[in-house]
C-alpha cells in the first residue's frame, strides 16, 4: 500500500475550534477522492456520505406540494442540502445562512465538489450569519421550507446560540417564519425523544425519519435522524 494522499485545502481558527478542509484519497478505494471538513480533528462532514443531507431537502419537498417555494437553509456545509433543494424545479429561491465565513470563502474559491454548480445557480444566495438568531426574530411568513443542518444533534450542539431553538419557545419562534403549511426540517446524527416531544407540542404533524447507510470510512452501519414538522395549510 502506497503513502496516504492528502491535501489540506484550508485550516482556520474559529470560535468553534480549528476548522480544516481537506481532500484525500480513500485507502479502501484507491482512485476515489473525498472532500471533508473536520473540527478540532474530528470529522464533521464528507462528500462521500451525503445521503442524509440530501434527504433533508428531498423529504421536506415531498411533504410540500406547492410551487414557487422559498427555502431557508441553516448551515452551508459542503452544499449537499442546498443542491438537493435546487434540483427541484418547484423551488424559486434558497437563502443559505452560514455562521463561519471560512466555509463561504471555500465555496467561493471553488474548493468544494459542488462549488461550480452552486455558484452558477441564480436562485441561490449565501450569507454569513447565525440562523438561530434569525429564527428568534419576530419576522413572520418568510419561507415555505426551513432546513437546519448545523449541530451534531439537539443534545450535542456546536455552539451556545442554538440551545433555545430546540425548546418549545424556540420552535414557536421559528414557526413564525413559515408560511401556513410550511415545513421545518432538522438534521441530527442521533434520535432525540425530548426534541421530538417539543416538536409535537408546537406542530400538528411530526415525522422522525431514520436514514441508514453503510459508512465505508469506518466499515460500520450508521443511522442519521431527520425531524420534519408542519401544520396544515389554512
Amino acid at each position: 500500500m502506497g503513502p496516504t494522499k492528502l491535501e489540506i485545502l484550508g485550516y482556520e481558527s474559529t470560535p468553534l475550534g480549528m476548522l480544516c478542509l481537506r481532500r484525500r484519497e480513500m485507502l479502501a478505494d484507491p482512485g476515489t477522492w473525498v472532500t471533508e471538513i473536520t473540527l478540532d480533528h474530528e470529522l464533521l462532514m464528507s462528500s462521500y456520505h451525503n445521503v442524509s443531507e440530501r434527504a433533508l431537502a428531498e423529504h421536506a419537498l415531498e411533504m410540500h406540494p406547492g410551487s414557487g417555494l422559498r427555502v431557508l437553509v441553516g448551515g452551508l456545509g459542503l452544499g449537499y442540502t442546498a443542491a438537493a433543494a435546487l434540483a427541484c424545479e418547484r423551488v424559486a429561491s434558497i437563502e443559505v445562512i452560514e455562521l463561519l465565513p471560512h466555509v463561504i470563502d471555500w465555496l467561493e474559491r471553488g474548493l468544494f465538489p459542488l462549488s461550480a454548480e452552486l455558484r452558477s445557480e441564480p436562485r441561490l444566495s449565501v450569507a454569513r450569519g447565525d440562523v438561530f438568531a434569525r429564527l428568534a426574530t419576530p419576522r413572520a411568513g418568510e419561507f415555505d421550507l426551513i432546513l437546519i443542518d448545523v449541530d451534531h444533534s439537539p443534545a450535542e450542539r456546536l455552539g451556545g446560540s442554538s440551545s433555545a431553538f430546540y425548546t418549545r419557545a424556540g420552535l414557536r419562534a421559528a414557526k413564525r417564519h413559515l408560511v401556513p403549511g410550511g415545513v421545518l426540517a432538522v438534521w441530527s446524527y442521533a434520535e432525540d425523544t425530548p426534541f421530538s416531544a417539543a416538536l409535537r407540542e408546537v406542530f400538528a404533524n411530526v415525522e422522525v425519519v431514520p436514514v441508514r447507510f453503510r459508512n465505508v470510512l469506518v466499515d460500520e452501519e450508521e443511522t442519521d435522524w431527520l425531524f420534519f414538522a408542519r401544520d396544515s395549510a389554512r
